[in-house]
C-alpha cells in the first residue's frame, strides 16, 4: 500500500503524516476556502475525510475493510481534523497546532457559504430522514437539493445510487452512511459520481434533521463534544474503549520516537 501523501497542494500547507494517516493542517474557513473553489472550478470529482480517533482505531483492525478504509483516506483530496483527539496526537507525535475543521461545521459552511448556488445530495441515514435534512437545510441555507437517498442499501446497489447522484448534477455530496461505508464508496465510485466534493459525514444527516441533537456549543469549541455525546447516549458508550486504545496508541508511538532519537 503506498505511504500517504506529503505533497503540498496549491493555497494550503504542506500535508502531514499522523500515525500512517494523511492530515491536512487547514483552519475551518481556509477548508472552506478550498472546497469553495472547487465547487466554482471546472468541474471535477473530490473527496474530503474528517480524521478522528475512531478512523484511525478502525483501520487498524486488519481486516479487509481496514485496509480498504486506509487507502480512502490516503486517497482523499483533503483530510481535516474533525475532533481534539486528533488535534491531540498530531501535538504529540508531529509538535504541530493542527486546527479543527469537523464535518458539520464544513457542511453548514458551505451551505450557508453558497446558498441557492449550491446543489446538494443528501446520502445516507434511515429512510426518511435524508428527506427531512435536506427540505431543513433548503429553509435554512436555501440551498437546492439535487436528491435524497437513503442509506441503507446493499454493495449490490452502489453503481445505481453513484449513477443517480452523478445524473443529479450535485455540487455537494454528504454521505452518511457509518465510518468506512461512506468513506469507500465515495472513493471506489468518485469518478462515476462525479461530484466537485464528496464527504463522509457521519450523523450529520440526523442533525440536519433534527433526529439528533448538536453538541452544545461550549463542548465544540472546546472540542469535547464527543465527552457530551458519550455521556449522554448508551448506544455511544461502546466507543469509549477505541477512544482509550487510541490514547494508547499515540503514547506508545511517541515513547518509540523518543527511543529513536
Amino acid at each position: 500500500m503506498a505511504a500517504p501523501s506529503t505533497t503540498a497542494h496549491p493555497g494550503r500547507p504542506a500535508r502531514l503524516d499522523l500515525l500512517g494517516h494523511p492530515l491536512d493542517p487547514v483552519s475551518l474557513d481556509a477548508a472552506l476556502d478550498l472546497l469553495g473553489t472547487w465547487i466554482q472550478g471546472p468541474r471535477a470529482p473530490h473527496t474530503v475525510v474528517t480524521l478522528n480517533p475512531e478512523f484511525i482505531m478502525q483501520c487498524r483492525d486488519g481486516s479487509d475493510l481496514a485496509a480498504r478504509f486506509t487507502a480512502a483516506i490516503r486517497a482523499a483530496d483533503l483530510v481535516t481534523a474533525d475532533g481534539v483527539g486528533i488535534v491531540w496526537a498530531a501535538k504529540e507525535l508531529l509538535h504541530a497546532d493542527v486546527p479543527r475543521a469537523p464535518g458539520f461545521d464544513l457542511s453548514a459552511g458551505l451551505m450557508q457559504r453558497h446558498g441557492p448556488n449550491l446543489r446538494v445530495f443528501f446520502l445516507g441515514a434511515k429512510p426518511g430522514v435524508a428527506e427531512i435534512a435536506a427540505q431543513n437545510a433548503r429553509e435554512k441555507y436555501g440551498v437546492v437539493v439535487a436528491g435524497v437517498h437513503h442509506g441503507y442499501f446493499d454493495a449490490s446497489d452502489d453503481v445505481r445510487v453513484a449513477e443517480l447522484v452523478r445524473d443529479s448534477g450535485a455540487d455537494l455530496l454528504l454521505t452518511a452512511m457509518g465510518a468506512a461505508r461512506q468513506e469507500i464508496f465515495n472513493e471506489y465510485w468518485r469518478e462515476v459520481l462525479n461530484v466537485p466534493v464528496m464527504m463522509g459525514v457521519g450523523g450529520v444527516l440526523d442533525v440536519l434533521a433534527g433526529t439528533a441533537t448538536l453538541a452544545p456549543a461550549w463542548t465544540r469549541r472546546l472540542g469535547v463534544e464527543w465527552i457530551w455525546r458519550v455521556a449522554g447516549d448508551r448506544k455511544r458508550w461502546g466507543r469509549a474503549p477505541a477512544l482509550a486504545r487510541f490514547v494508547g496508541v499515540v503514547r506508545q508511538a511517541k515513547r518509540r520516537a523518543a527511543r529513536s532519537t
